[in-house]
C-alpha cells in the first residue's frame, strides 16, 4: 500500500516537472528544529528538484518558499510568524507558492491561526503527510486552491522517497519515527504519532548505498532510537552491530536515546566497535528524582549515575553529551542542586541546555507550579558557568594527542585553515591542502582553545 503511494507522488513529481518545464523556478526552504526536520527538509528537497525547482539562496527571489517547522520550543512559534510577515510582502510583489510543513502543523490552534490570521499561506502539510507535497503543489499550481493536508493519526513508514542530501561526506538514516514515552514537558509524542520502526533490510541497504557514493559518516536518528523495533527480536543493538560490518562507513552516530532503554546489549555492541563514536548522548534533563518523575522520565538520579557507571566499566575512553531542562515546573533549589552534583559527576563534553518554554498540550503546560522566569534565567546561567569551567579543562586531555578526523572543510572563520571533528565531536582547526576535505586523517592536537582544537597533521602517524 505504501508503494502504491509513493508510485503516486512519483507520478505527481512528473506532472510539476512538465508543468515547470522551461521556467527556470526557484525555491528556497528554512528549517526548524532537530536532525531528524533536517534528515526531512532533505527528503522534500530531493522532491523539489525532481519537479524542476531549483535552490535559491535568496528567498526574495524564490518562486516557492517551504518552511519546515519545528514545535519543541516557544520561540519556534515566534520565528515562525516573524517570517511569515516578511513574506506577506513578497506574496503583495509576486505571487509564489508558500508551503509550510513539520511538527508544527500537528498543533490544530497553530493551523487555525494560520487560517485566521495568515490566509495566504497555500500548502499546509503535516509530519505524517510529508510525501504528498508533491500532489499538494500540483494542486496548488493548477487549481489555484489552498490546501491542508493534516491528519491527526499515526502516520505510516514510506520508502523510496527522492532525497538530496546536505553534503556528500556525513549523512543521517532516520530508523524510527514517534515517541511512546510521553514526557510531561514535550510535545513530539502528538505531533510524531507512536513509535515506527523502519525494516532493517531498508536501513542497512541505504546505508550500503551511501557507503558506495563515499559517505564517510552515519548518524542514525530517532525520537528514542534505542526503542529501535525491527521485528523478529531484531533490537537497535542488532541494527549497531550490522551497520558496523558495512564496508567504507568509518563513524557512526546516533541520537537520541533514552536512558531507560540503554540496555547492556547495546553497551556491549559499543564497547565491540571500533566505528561508533566514542562521544555518547545520554539525555538528562534534570538531576532530580523528584523532578524526574513529574517528567514521567522513568528514571531515579542514581540510575542514570549507574547507567553512565555501566557504561564507562565498558567502554573507558567514552564521554558524554547531554540535554538538561532548567526551571521545569515545581523545580526547587535544592533539585536544581542535584543537577549540579550529576554534571560535575559526570563532567559531560557537551550540554544542550534549555531554560523550560511550556508547550500548549503537554502535562507540564497545565502545572500550576510554573518557575518565574527570572529565576530559571538565573539557574540557567549558574549551569553555563560550570560547565564552561569544565570546557577547557576537557580540552586539556586532548592536547599532545593523535585524533582520527573526517575533514569537513575549510574553516568559516579563516579559509587557509581546513577543519573536522574528532571521535568525540571536537572541532579541529589546522593547516591542510583542499584535496584532503572528504578524506579520514590522523591529526595531533598541538593546543585548545576553548570551543575548539588547534591541530597538525604534519608527521602524524
Amino acid at each position: 500500500m505504501e508503494a502504491n503511494e509513493i508510485q503516486e507522488q512519483k507520478e505527481y513529481i512528473n506532472k510539476v516537472s512538465n508543468l515547470n518545464t522551461g521556467k527556470k523556478l526557484k525555491y528556497h526552504i528554512l528549517t526548524m528544529g532537530c536532525q531528524l526536520n533536517e534528515n526531512d527538509s532533505e527528503k522534500l528537497v530531493g522532491m523539489l528538484e525532481q519537479m524542476g525547482y531549483k535552490e535559491s539562496t535568496d528567498a526574495s527571489d524564490a518562486d516557492l518558499y517551504l518552511i519546515n517547522t519545528c514545535c519543541v520550543r516557544e520561540n519556534a512559534e515566534e520565528k515562525l510568524f516573524g517570517k511569515l510577515g516578511e513574506l506577506k510582502k513578497i506574496k503583495e510583489n509576486r505571487n509564489i507558492i508558500i508551503a509550510i510543513g513539520g511538527c508544527m502543523m500537528q498543533e490544530e490552534h497553530i493551523t487555525q491561526k494560520l487560517k485566521k490570521s495568515y490566509p495566504f499561506v497555500d500548502i499546509i502539510f503535516g509530519t505524517h503527510t510529508l510525501h504528498k507535497l508533491p500532489e499538494d503543489i500540483y494542486t496548488a499550481i493548477t487549481k489555484n486552491k489552498k490546501v491542508k493536508d493534516v491528519i491527526d493519526i499515526d502516520g505510516k513508514v514510506y520508502e523510496g522517497l527522492p532525497i538530496k542530501r546536505s553534503n556528500n561526506r556525513q549523512a543521517s538514516v532516520t530508523i524510527m519515527y514517534g515517541c511512546n514515552n510521553f514526557c510531561s514537558y514535550c510535545i513530539v509524542p502528538y505531533v510524531r504519532g507512536r513509535e515506527r520502526s523502519r525494516k532493517p533490510e531498508d536501513i542497512l541497504n541505504e546505508i550500503k548505498q551511501l557507503a558506495k557514493e563515499g559517505y564517510k559518516e552515519i548518524t542514525l536518528l530517532g525520537q528514542n532510537v534505542n526503542s529501535y523495533n525491527g521485528g523478529e527480536g531484531y533490537k537497535f543493538a542488532n541494527l549497531l552491530r550490522d551497520v558496523d560490518k558495512i564496508e567504507g562507513i568509518e563513524i557512526i552516530r546516533f541520537v537520541s536515546p533514552h536512558p531507560k532503554d540503554f540496555t547492556d546489549d547495546v553497551i556491549d555492541a559499543i564497547a565491540d566497535s571500533r566505528k561508533i563514536s566514542r562521544l555518547l548522548h545520554v539525555p538528562l534533563q534534570s538531576g532530580s528524582t523528584e523532578v524526574l518523575k513529574v517528567m514521567n522520565r522513568k528514571y531515579t538520579k542514581e540510575q542514570y549515575l549507574s547507567l553512565i557507571d555501566r557504561i564507562k566499566d565498558k567502554i573507558p575512553e567514552v564521554v558524554f553529551s547531554t540535554d538538561i531542562i532548567v526551571g521545569f515546573p515545581g523545580e526547587t533549589e535544592e533539585d536544581f542542586e542535584h543537577t549540579l552534583d550529576v554534571v560535575k559527576k559526570v563532567n559531560f563534553e557537551q550540554i544542550f541546555m534549555f531554560i523550560y518554554s511550556r508547550r500548549v498540550g503537554t502535562v507540564a503546560d497545565r502545572m500550576e507550579n510554573q518557575i518565574p522566569e527570572e529565576i530559571k534565567h538565573k539557574r540557567f546561567d549558574r549551569l553555563k558557568a560550570l560547565y564552561e569551567e569544565n570546557i577547557e579543562k576537557n580540552n586539556e586531555k586532548y592536547v599532545g594527542t593523535n585524533q582520527k578526523i573526517l575533514v569537513e572543510g575549510q574553516s568559516k572563520n579563516n579559509e587557509k585553515m581546513l577543519t573536522g571533528r574528532t571521535d568525540t565531536n571536537k572541532v579541529v582547526i589546522f593547516e591542510g591542502d583542499k584535496e584532503l576535505i572528504g578524506t579520514t586523517i590522523n591529526i595531533k592536537i598541538v593546543s585548545q582553545h576553548r570551543w575548539y582544537l588547534k591541530g597538525d597533521s604534519r608527521d602524524c602517524p
